[in-house]
């Protein structure tokens, strides 16, 4: 097996994980297999508990894993299949020595950080590192590994002796160190800094680990007097100094990584110059120039909890573009805070309440995310029943397709109170309710997880035939509530139909309005199995439909198969534009497009 370490330097979110990631693109483009791990120093054993302000979006594995958003890059990058022992934390790691020596493993000894820690680590990377996610026979050929955080953080201590440990023990043609670091330009002067980097490599060498390349964040590419300069302060060639400079778009990194010859350097540290070949990314490279071509807007209204941080959706964005791309749209998100649109604001804040009901009614499709908690919830019953009564697509994920059928109750039903008991513990029209699969009480790793057939119970439907005409589907799932069982008689009577169901027929996992262009709630996370390459179904029904055009979908069973060298069945062009030097651009009229932030990070 041979390795290769991301690490980053002088401060955080320089975008180490879409770095590990494009490196893996790149190999994997060469010919090699791909597997990948990522190293979280944080104390938590999971994401799974901590808020999306906090830690951005918590990502959802098919085993039922909650980890890192940088795990959904990997995946989505490099189309794999990865577990929860992908994902390495601190409180794993410990937990895991903590057993052990409860059972008397260590035969008496006196536990310590060295050596039982730092092996513990390594063994957990050895160990998953031989696990197969691409669904191939045997182990891959390289572990592309994220530590996470900046070096001389106090946490990673631990993590940073053990890799310096692995280092020596696997023997140099096995591991290659790549470091992330930022050379800044100083607005006043002008020129491209290296003095961060340099303290960053010292700071590094110190702690037992010598870089083989370095990716330096910058706005543009380095100029050749700062690489000659780097190269004599950090000892590394000056042919494996890159510069990750601003893009466009999140699809160029990868082929600003070949252009510099990256494969190159790490291929030769790792011994395998002779096994692999050139990178076949013609694909990706025509998928990246699409990006670059797109100016036919669609808009979609994102009503949500978080959406002061785009991270909290990341996501939900990622497939919103892959869709928007496979239409030839530009995306421009509307971020609507769903608490602006309730009637309280409208007498607190008559401003606000007015500006997100214009960006609603000035978008072309609504999408309701999932959430967790009530504020915010009044909000997103009205942006349904907007969308309902008016005829734009609507699609519900999660909490937005239990709030589509708290809407539809009061509405067609007349159930005034009609609610979730995660809200109203003692509504009399419970539509929503716990469904135990989990404990009440506990927050961590109790809810219904991971991947979960759904059954298509009416064939014809819009989802089944954005699906390409298939019996079931599997998708990924993170709730406790869900809609009541034995309210589903009425609900269908008014005209909601359940199209999709579980395997037991008691839960619901998808719902349409047939008599609506376009009005889909779905129980489930369709966002996390949508790829590049291959949009989800759901999110590709609703950007169709926003373009007028979901019948050319319909009438297309591969849809779902669809390559961008393909021709698109929509006429147009797609994808959110890429931002430079910010996380979200907001124009005048409050949308924001999304982008990719001038650190390099998502798009």
């Amino acid at each position: 097996m041979k390795y290769v370490l991301v690490t980053g330097g002088v401060v955080s979110g320089l975008g180490k994980g879409v770095t590990a990631s494009s490196i893996g693109v790149v190999l994997m483009a060469c010919g090699l297999r791909v597997t990948s791990i990522k190293i979280d120093p944080y104390l938590n054993t999971d994401a799974g508990t901590m808020s999306p302000f906090e830690h951005g979006e918590v990502f959802v594995l098919d085993d039922g894993g909650e980890v890192d958003l940088d795990l959904g890059n990997y995946e989505r990058f490099l189309d794999l299949k990865l577990t929860r022992d992908n994902n390495i934390t601190t409180g794993k790691i410990y937990q895991s020595v903590i057993n052990k020596e409860r059972k008397g493993d260590y035969l008496g000894k006196t536990v310590q950080v060295v050596p039982h820690i730092t092996d513990a680590i390594q063994e957990w990377i050895e160990h998953v590192a031989m696990i197969p996610v691409d669904g191939k026979e045997g182990p891959a050929d390289v572990c592309v590994i994220e530590l996470g955080g900046t070096i001389g953080d106090i946490e990673s201590m631990p993590f940073i002796e053990a890799l310096g440990q692995f280092s020596y023990r696997v023997g140099p043609g096995n591991f290659c160190l790549v470091h992330v670091s930022l050379v800044p330009v100083l607005n006043v002067v002008g020129e491209q800094k290296t003095k961060p980097t340099q303290h960053s490599v010292r700071g590094l060498r110190g702690l037992g680990l010598t870089p083989n390349i370095l990716a330096c964040r910058s706005t543009k590419a380095l100029e050749e007097n700062v690489k000659e300069k780097l190269s004599k302060f950090c000892h590394v060639p000056a042919a494996n100094i890159i510069t990750l400079y601003d893009v466009s778009n999140i699809w160029h990194i990868p082929l600003l990584l070949r252009d510099q010859k990256v494969h190159e350097a790490i291929l030769k540290g790792l011994n395998l110059l002779g096994v692999a070949g050139e990178p076949a990314l013609e694909e990706w490279t025509s998928r990246a120039e699409i990006c670059d071509t797109l100016h036919e807007p669609v808009r979609i209204a994102m009503v949500g909890k978080y959406t002061g941080l785009s991270d909290s959706y990341l996501s939900v964005l990622k497939a919103l573009l892959h869709a928007s791309v496979a239409c030839r749209r530009k995306l421009v998100v509307e971020w609507v805070a769903a608490s602006d649109l309730e009637e309280s604001t409208r007498i607190e804040a008559p401003d606000l309440h007015k500006a997100a009901w214009d960006l609603l009614k000035g978008a072309d499709g609504v999408l309701v995310p999932g959430g967790f908690g009530d504020r915010g919830v009044q909000g997103k019953i009205l942006a349904a029943k907007y969308a309902r009564e008016n005829d734009v697509p609507f699609l519900g994920i999660c909490l937005g397709m239990q709030i589509a059928v708290i809407e539809f109750a009061r509405s067609e039903l007349n159930m005034q109170d009609a609610n979730s008991t995660e809200f109203d513990a003692n509504t009399t029209n419970p539509c929503v309710i716990f469904m135990p699969e989990g404990s009440k009480t506990h927050m961590g790793g109790t809810m219904r997880l991971g991947s979960r057939t759904t059954y298509f119970q009416v064939p014809d439907c819009k989802s089944a035939q954005l699906y390409g005409n298939v019996k079931y589907v599997d998708e990924r799932h993170r709730h406790r509530y869900e809609v009541n069982p034995d309210m589903i008689t009425q609900l269908e009577s008014a005209g909601l139909s359940f199209v999709g169901k579980d395997e037991s027929g008691r839960r619901m996992e998808i719902l349409e309005l047939p008599t609506h262009p376009y009005f889909v709630g779905v129980q489930f996370h369709p966002e996390f199995k949508s790829r590049p390459g291959k949009p989800s179904a759901l999110f590709l029904g609703l950007i169709a439909a926003s373009c007028g055009h979901l019948e050319a979908f319909l009438q297309n069973p591969n849809i779902t198969n669809m390559s961008h060298s393909q021709k698109s069945l929509v006429n147009g062009a797609s994808n959110s534009k890429i931002y430079q030097n910010g996380i979200k651009n907001k124009h005048a009229n409050g949308s924001h497009n999304i982008y990719l932030n001038g650190n390099g990070v998502h798009a």
